[in-house]
């Protein structure tokens, strides 16, 4: 299985080199245009471009630190390590010019540069069918996906993103804010849907294609698609729903047994898969290492960046299996290079140290076989998901409820692998809760879910905690629960969205910032 993960992830590594200078493909201004002289002519050509869409899933402002800062403004964790821009970000302090963050824009609309480049050349290529199917349907959903990206984080009903169709002209590409951002929600289903129509059912794709889009990740971002739409559009929750259920419905995806396992590296492709970042231990994710204590116990360079908060792991039900699989406190066992260790930390600020994406470093040998040497590019073999089987079980949930229906069977048969008990009548209290403890650290996005929850306020209003050790050598010593991340400023009205990287606004004529940055 590893040699699946090395096969996706050295097409990462080839589009990257092949693409990074090239002078004949995808030239790129303010959302690219292309250059086609001496291209789209060949099945190699064809495959070039299709994989040149995954470029980005390597870089560190996406797949590494970048995205999980907008996850960081929530209530689950707090900065490790200060530094102004992470501080910054996590008080809403922010003019879109932070370097954690501010490429997402600028490499987002690249990937639907060159997706759009490919549903305009593809098409008419005398190329194998089958193949041409595969390599338009990545485009729309690969095109989908990156409007999905910035969309939530940076549109509202006062303005989308810019959408830019496939055929629009280089004279053109400066193009305006879409007038709503159901715009850009109803655009990413339009893309879904098409690219459901083209590709594969998961066990349908060849080994060396795993980790590229198939049937149901288009559904599963659909019914994501219009989630966040219902926050305008509350007959959006119907669509959910039906999105749900097509990946329901497929028999394609369960729930693994043990919740833990599924963020074990041999578990990558598992049931519980639907779609996610592809990593090894040369090129792919950071994010473990990024949780990962600070200096990692002497035995590697952590980084230490997000510590999980008291709030979070009392959020938990006594007996619930989840809150250890994915929370360390002091005192609690794990396997860390071959051995077995008692948590402690002298340089966690709250007590807490992530610990689901831990299995990368569980063996003595870890470091050159699941784990990358290169301290400064600390890449895993664990593929992060972004979104799998339970999340969408929840997606049909808040469907159901938030339309006055039942949603006890999907949210139950979540709960029932946490080693909980059955809920009858859930609310939307009980959905909320479900979301915060299966999904925790993860980008399904605690902080979006209370921003369009319109919980954010109230949440953010109130001081983070963390409980301070008087020995912090010493896994078995006493605690205080005590403050450590100060009460934040929330203006609903302005940070309902995050500001538009500056440089953006000045190389364009007509796109217009965020009210009140």
């Amino acid at each position: 299985m590893k040699q699946t993960i090395y096969q996706f992830v050295l097409v990462l590594m080839l589009a990257v080199s092949s693409f990074a200078c090239s002078d004949d493909f995808l030239q790129n201004d303010k959302y690219g245009a292309a250059a086609t002289d001496n291209f789209w002519n060949t099945e190699g050509d064809a495959k070039a471009a299709v994989n040149a869409l995954y470029t980005h899933f390597t870089d560190d402002g996406v797949v590494g630190r970048g995205f999980m800062w907008y996850i960081c403004a929530s209530d689950d964790m707090v900065v490790g390590r200060d530094k102004a821009q992470s501080v910054n970000m996590k008080n809403f302090i922010d003019d879109g010019s932070n370097s954690y963050t501010a490429n997402n824009w600028r490499l987002m609309y690249r990937v639907i540069a060159r997706a759009n480049a490919i549903m305009e050349n593809v098409p008419g290529m005398d190329i194998d069918a089958d193949l041409k199917d595969f390599i338009v349907g990545q485009a729309y959903f690969l095109r989908g996906w990156a409007y999905m990206w910035l969309a939530p984080r940076y549109g509202d009903d006062r303005a989308g993103i810019p959408i830019v169709p496939e055929g629009t002209p280089v004279t053109e590409l400066d193009v305006a804010r879409a007038a709503h951002v159901s715009d850009n929600y109803m655009q990413c289903v339009s893309d879904f849907d098409k690219a459901a129509d083209l590709l594969p059912y998961f066990d349908e794709l060849k080994a060396e294609d795993y980790g590229r889009p198939h049937k149901t990740a288009c559904w599963a971002y659909a019914a994501k698609a219009y989630l966040y739409n219902a926050e305008y559009d509350a007959s959006s929750y119907e669509k959910v729903v039906e999105y749900a259920d097509k990946v329901i419905g497929t028999n394609q995806h369960e729930l693994l047994d043990d919740y833990a396992d599924v963020f074990k590296i041999e578990n990558n492709w598992s049931k519980e898969y639907i779609w996610s970042f592809v990593s090894s231990d040369e090129r792919g994710c950071i994010t473990p290492s990024v949780f990962l204590e600070n200096k990692g116990w002497g035995k590697f360079n952590g980084w230490g960046y997000w510590h999980a908060t008291n709030e979070l792991y009392e959020e938990y039900e006594d007996g619930d299996e989840r809150r250890e699989a994915t929370i360390l406190k002091f005192g609690d066992d794990f396997q860390y290079f071959g051995e077995n260790i008692r948590y402690y930390s002298t340089n966690n600020r709250t007590g807490f140290q992530f610990n689901k994406f831990m299995d990368p470093y569980r063996t003595a040998d870890c470091v050159g076989t699941t784990v990358n040497p290169n301290g400064d590019y600390p890449t895993t073999d664990l593929n992060m998901p972004l979104i799998r089987y339970a999340e969408v079980l929840l997606f049909k949930a808040e469907g159901l409820l938030m339309q006055g229906k039942n949603g006890d069977a999907p949210l139950n048969e979540v709960r029932k692998r946490a080693g909980l008990g059955l809920i009858s009548g859930a609310t939307m209290d009980d959905l909320k809760h479900e979301r915060r403890v299966e999904l925790a650290a993860e980008w399904s996005d605690r902080h979006q879910d209370l921003v369009r929850w319109h919980d954010a306020e109230a949440t953010y209003a109130k001081p983070l905690h963390g409980r301070i050790h008087s020995n912090l050598s010493d896994p078995d010593s006493p605690f205080e629960v005590k403050e450590v991340w100060s009460s934040r400023s929330y203006d609903p009205v302005v940070n309902h969205v995050w500001p538009i990287p500056p440089q953006e606004i000045e190389e364009s004529k007509v796109l217009l910032q965020n009210e009140g940055y």
